[in-house]
């Protein structure tokens, strides 16, 4: 693949994986009009640039992934007590047990993992229809309009307060399902879950926060179901180089994407973005039939 072309869809994967537009989609299409050959190392370019809009995530905020990452061992540490402790209680001890769930961290680690599991089952049970969609431009340009519409609610939902400790482990779930069917290319998986993550009445900022760190999971478990395809490709030195440049390139407009959207989500302007896939959405419908 030229350099420029990686180039190009790396600042597509950086900005559109966390602007409401939908990276998936936008990829899709511009693959299509540059003629992109999706059968010789496209597997293995779509794990680099995935792995380069991961990079920003952890580098946006990694002080809330460091605390995240501490607690949850500590999580796992107090389980094992509890259940030692439950074993001696069985024959007389009387030990007490260690309270799991006590501060927002911990709280915001379960919630990410209760997101997490609709999202891998959607994923598993929709893994040919989303292959089959990713090689369809008139898909993406439907969902694109679908997005549009999520957008448009969202900019219309009324502000929450719900901080980690008010949100229920059925708002996470629910924003896990958005998240699941956002899979679909031309679905905005940040539309859709800051979309869920509002009506759930979530504080705006919180919304933006979760919906950018919940997708950490989503995205290592797409890496890893991907990557043991990569071994079989043949790839160039031009190719590698390529991947390369797209990864770095992702990986820095991602970045400035986050940071775009933590202001952003102080207004509502989700409209504009609204108006800009219904927009694309239309386009790429008509592009598919002309």
């Amino acid at each position: 693949m030229p350099i420029w072309k990686a180039i190009v869809l790396g600042v597509i994967q950086g900005a559109a994986e966390f602007l409401p537009i939908s990276s998936s989609g936008h990829l899709v299409i511009v693959k299509e009009i540059l003629g992109v050959d999706l059968e010789s190392g496209g597997i293995f370019f779509d794990v680099m640039l995935h792995l380069g809009t991961l990079f920003a995530i952890f580098i946006a905020f990694w002080k809330d992934i460091r605390h995240l990452i501490a607690e949850g061992i500590h999580i796992v540490l107090d389980i094992f007590c509890n259940l030692a402790a439950a074993v001696r209680n069985l024959f007389g001890g009387e030990c007490k047990y260690r309270k799991v769930i006590r501060s927002s961290y911990r709280k915001l680690v379960v919630l990410i993992i209760v997101s997490t599991i609709p999202t891998g089952i959607i994923g598993v049970f929709l893994s040919d229809v989303i292959e089959m969609a990713n090689g369809i431009v008139l898909i993406p340009g439907i969902c694109l309009l679908i997005t549009a519409m999520f957008l448009w609610i969202a900019d219309a939902a009324d502000p929450g307060e719900k901080r980690p400790k008010e949100v229920s482990y059925l708002n996470a779930g629910a924003v896990g399902v958005a998240q699941g069917l956002a899979t679909m290319p031309g679905i905005s998986r940040s539309g859709t879950t800051i979309t869920a993550c509002l009506l759930c009445g979530f504080e705006k900022k919180f919304a933006v926060k979760y919906s950018f760190i919940m997708s950490i999971p989503a995205v290592l478990g797409a890496v890893v179901l991907e990557i043991k395809d990569v071994s079989s490709l043949s790839l160039s030195g031009q190719d590698i180089l390529s991947c390369m440049i797209a990864t770095i390139i992702a990986a820095i407009v991602g970045y400035l994407s986050i940071c775009f959207m933590m202001r952003l989500i102080r207004g509502k302007k989700y409209k504009y973005f609204a108006i800009y896939c219904a927009v694309a959405g239309l386009c790429t419908i008509g592009y598919y039939i002309l």
